[in-house]
C-alpha cells in the first residue's frame, strides 16, 4: 500500500505503524510517532493499523546547539 512516511510516498506491505517503524530500521523506543496528525504512544503502535494515504511521522531526538 502507498502511504506517506516523513512528507513523502512510500510503498509498504506493513499493517501496523508498529509493522512499519520494524519495516524501516527505526528504533522503536527511541522515536515519537503520528497518524494523520494525531500522537500515537508507544504502547498502541502495534493495534494502530495503516490504511492506503496515511500519513505517517516519525520523529527522532536531535542533538545540537
Amino acid at each position: 500500500m502507498r502511504i506517506d512516511l516523513n512528507g513523502a510516498p512510500v510503498e509498504t506491505g506493513a499493517a501496523t505503524l508498529a509493522d512499519l517503524i520494524a519495516e524501516r530500521g527505526f528504533d522503536a523506543a527511541a522515536v515519537a510517532t503520528a497518524l494523520d496528525g494525531a500522537f500515537v504512544a508507544r504502547g498502541a503502535r502495534g493495534q494502530t493499523p495503516l490504511t492506503p494515504g496515511a500519513r505517517i511521522e516519525v520523529l527522532s531526538p536531535m542533538q545540537g546547539g
